[in-house]
């Protein structure tokens, strides 16, 4: 019964100090808010775009109850999706004859790319550009006819609806359709996707039978599946059971749902998955830093009624009981503001939902789908991360010694100990020898990790005892430039070196991520540069800019038609090809090799290039290493249509990076391709012949299929690290939520602060202080605390960011060049130090505002 009433009493305390000190936890209040609300917005947008896309898939395939398709396929590494040999068209009449089928129609599908009525390309920038037969059988075709009709004359075409708008194209419109040789084709028909406008960015281009057996295959009779309606009272898997005895070998028969769910599955991989970690990566940032700035405002909260614990204790409160009063307290805040979470989450996923079709990605229709698991995850990370910070500083509320209601609060020095500075320096000295290790001798990507968290550590344990060394530097100017008032603005932030690196250890972390990023990202261009720089020796390169599946790569024929210009001394085009060697998927360079090394630095060769013929290949040293190959060796390489044939190592090269690991010409390629591209074009001039004309003339050629890119080594070399920037621009986005809670954090910790020195700062006003001094030094005290946490992160993200880059120096076989980028560096810092002056000025406000008298008498 004691224990009861005990607890009851420890919760009437807490009730009673949240209600007289609300603006205490604002700052608390606002940190869990922020990390619950984009944890749980991230969750709950990631289950409503997969629900969209599983009804969409669905629906969109609801007609064809069986695909059939080859048994294999070859997937190279990095790819998560294999290429599989095509059926051959004739089985068409075979599976009409199957008890069961209704109907049966073959799916030709390729790459093809729309030019929209600008000019430009449409779509290419990561989701795949499609382009396949438009099937007459409204069931078994995935996209439905909206407007106008279906395809009838050679060079006619339906798009989607969306690839429509995104390009201005309507029906009667005639445009260029990237093949990746250029066909005139007219639009005559607007298609929906599930009843949406497309599949998100994908496009989508339907033709004839004859003209996607002309331009998306290598001949005709090649499909890539053929698609199967069952008949009446026959279920998927009965179909699929009647077709399997009439498939020949190494073709085989899936459930219309098997291949929703597989494409369900692909968009999951492919997008979902990344983008739901990326933003799950954040929002564990974003609550990394909040733990930092609750920990410190129920540090300083505990200090400040230190003597208000002691004189319950003296009372007889036993220290359970006074613990338990600051556990119900950070509870109370955590739950508050968890729930808050919650439902801001909501509306972050509801107003993403709305966003995302206005910036051109169509968001799946249909209602938020809110998951058991995405509100209890949120919630109990919400309440976890506030109990555990509180957990200390409750522990330190509990010991606090009757007779301290005698004294007077103490400047803490606590955390400038010897104990710490000795426990940090040999925890950082631990951190850096694990991540050499990892970095410079045994090359590995988890032991150079944890030697990552290992530094974090170690600058948050030594935070303390470098804060006073730091600040008294970082604040050394503030004396000669800002007089007394700057003087006091560093002595204030000298006097509890704990709190001011708790303070700054927030705005450090999210720092220290931003500057990660920021030379991960500058190193990654520079890496792209001195790849280029280093193997292409071309004066331009011919390309499409596109990246992930997207875009129709270059014709084949461009090469040629480029040669024969007078200007141009070589010209080489780079086409991909995939097989098995050995029994593993490979991507294969198809390519004329005599050119190839003309125009590319290949390093040391051994062999010939010159005499691969049909039957030779060439590889890098490390891939001979691996695959233990030398010259005159043989192996078997296994293409997609099946067929297997010997090759004949006859040259080892050194560098790769644009080459590839495996060369083979194109007429050992010519027998096994289907849909023909080339991914870059690199061109020689001749002796004499000017960058700027050469380029001209290269242009009007290119002009005439389908308007690539042509662009000089250097503008090569900048475009193909273009979608780098745009990856940093949303991670500085992102981040700028960890920031605000850090932002937040410090001004939390400063009205704390003011509020423990009301009294002093009223006889500085007393003695003749006027407020704008008195602002003008809370605000420098901030701007102090920023700098010490700016210059910390700074030195931790750029080790960090040097980490990273080497670490994946050693896991690839490119090599990764390292960049600390000085304009974007001091951006940040100038950004760090702003967002300190910015949470100064409330508290400096409500400093300048106290009533002097009033200030004077306040115990």
């Amino acid at each position: 019964m004691n224990t009861v009433n005990a607890l009851n009493a420890s919760v009437r305390l807490s009730v009673s100090s949240l209600r007289a000190h609300k603006r205490r936890f604002a700052g608390t209040f606002l940190a869990v808010f922020l990390g619950v609300a984009f944890l749980a917005g991230t969750l709950v947008m990631g289950d409503t775009l997969r629900a969209g896309f599983d009804t969409m898939f669905g629906n969109a395939t609801s007609g064809t109850d069986a695909v059939v398709r080859s048994a294999d396929a070859i997937t190279t590494p990095g790819e998560s999706e294999g290429v599989r040999e095509p059926v051959d068209t004739d089985l068409v009449s075979t599976i009409e004859q199957v008890p069961g089928v209704a109907a049966a129609a073959p799916n030709i599908q390729g790459a093809g790319q729309l030019v929209g009525r600008n000019g430009e390309p449409i779509g290419g920038q990561g989701p795949p550009t499609l382009a396949a037969n438009w099937i007459a059988d409204p069931e078994l075709n995935a996209y439905q006819l909206a407007e106008g009709r279906a395809p009838q004359k050679p060079g006619e075409v339906v798009i989607d609806r969306g690839t429509a708008e995104r390009g201005d194209l309507n029906i009667g419109d005639t445009t260029t359709l990237r093949t990746p040789d250029p066909v005139k084709v007219t639009v005559v028909g607007l298609a929906t996707f599930g009843g949406e406008d497309g599949m998100a960015q994908v496009t989508f281009t339907g033709m004839t039978l004859a003209d996607a057996e002309k331009y998306l295959t290598a001949g005709p009779g090649e499909a890539a599946s053929i698609q199967v309606r069952a008949g009446s009272g026959v279920t998927q898997q009965e179909l699929v059971d009647k077709l399997t005895p009439a498939l020949p070998k190494g073709v085989e028969a899936i459930t219309g749902q098997e291949s929703a769910e597989e494409n369900t599955d692909m968009i999951s991989s492919q997008f979902l998955t990344l983008f739901t970690t990326f933003l799950l990566v954040f929002s564990g940032v974003a609550l990394l830093v909040a733990t930092f700035s609750i920990h410190n405002t129920f540090a300083i909260v505990v200090a400040q009624r230190t003597r208000e614990n002691a004189l319950l204790r003296a009372l007889g409160a036993s220290r359970r009981q006074v613990t338990t009063s600051t556990l119900v307290e950070a509870t109370a805040v955590a739950v508050t503001a968890s729930l808050a979470g919650l439902a801001g989450g909501i509306g972050i996923a509801a107003g993403l939902q709305a966003l995302f079709p206005a910036i051109g990605f169509p968001f799946p229709e249909g209602d938020l789908v809110i998951s058991a698991l995405s509100m209890v995850l949120p919630l109990a990370v919400g309440v976890v991360v506030c109990l555990g910070s509180a957990l200390l500083p409750a522990a330190r509320a509990g010991r606090t010694a009757p007779l301290a209601a005698l004294r007077e609060t103490a400047v803490d020095t606590s955390g400038a100990s010897r104990l710490r500075a000795v426990t940090g320096l040999g925890l950082l000295a631990l951190a850096v020898g694990v991540t050499l290790g990892g970095v410079l001798v045994t090359p590995s990507i988890w032991l150079a990790g944890t030697g990552a968290v290992l530094s974090l550590a170690a600058f948050v344990v030594l935070g303390p005892v470098a804060s006073t060394t730091a600040v008294r530097i970082l604040g050394g100017p503030l004396d000669r430039l800002r007089g007394v008032t700057g003087g006091l603005a560093r002595r204030n932030a000298l006097r509890s070196p704990k709190r001011t690196a708790a303070t700054a250890s927030a705005l450090m972390i999210g720092v220290a991520v931003v500057s990660l990023f920021t030379v991960f990202g500058a190193s990654l261009k520079a890496t792209m540069d001195q790849t280029v720089s280093r193997s292409f020796a071309g004066d331009v390169a011919v390309s499409t800019p596109s990246f992930g599946a997207g875009g129709s790569g270059l014709s084949p024929r461009l090469a040629d038609a480029v040669q024969r210009l007078p200007e141009v001394d070589t010209a080489v085009g780079l086409g991909r090809g995939v097989a098995e060697v050995d029994g593993k998927g490979r991507a294969l360079t198809v390519t004329d090799p005599v050119a190839l090394e003309r125009t590319f630095d290949l390093g040391t060769v051994h062999g010939s290039l010159r005499d691969l013929g049909t039957d030779g290949m060439a590889i890098t040293e490390k891939e001979a290493a691996k695959q233990h190959l030398t010259t005159g060796d043989t192996t078997q390489l296994t293409f997609t249509d099946g067929q297997k044939q010997i090759f004949t190592v006859r040259a080892v090269y050194g560098q790769s990076e644009l080459a590839g690991d495996y060369v083979i010409t194109r007429d050992a390629w010519a027998p096994h391709r289907t849909q023909d591209a080339d991914i870059l074009l690199a061109v020689s001039f001749k002796d004499g012949v000017s960058t700027d004309a050469g380029k001209a003339a290269v242009e009007k050629i290119a002009a005439q299929y389908g308007n690539p890119e042509v662009q000089t080594r250097d503008e090569y070399a900048q475009s193909s690290a273009g979608g780098i920037d745009m990856m940093l621009t949303l991670v500085y986005a992102l981040l700028a939520l960890a920031v605000l809670i850090a932002l937040l954090g410090i001004a939390n910790t400063l009205t704390l602060a003011i509020h423990e020195r009301t009294r002093e700062l009223g006889l500085l006003r007393a003695v003749g202080q006027t407020r704008s001094q008195l602002r003008a030094m809370v605000r420098w005290e901030s701007v102090l605390v920023a700098a010490f946490g700016t210059v910390g992160g700074l030195t931790l993200g750029a080790f960090l960011g040097w980490v990273l880059v080497k670490a994946s120096d050693g896991a690839s076989d490119s090599t990764f060049a390292f960049a600390m980028p000085p304009l974007q560096l001091t951006v940040v810092t100038l950004v760090g130090l702003a967002a300190g002056a910015l949470a100064g000025l409330r508290p400096a406000r409500r400093a300048a505002r106290l009533d002097v008298l009033r200030a004077i008498a306040t115990e």
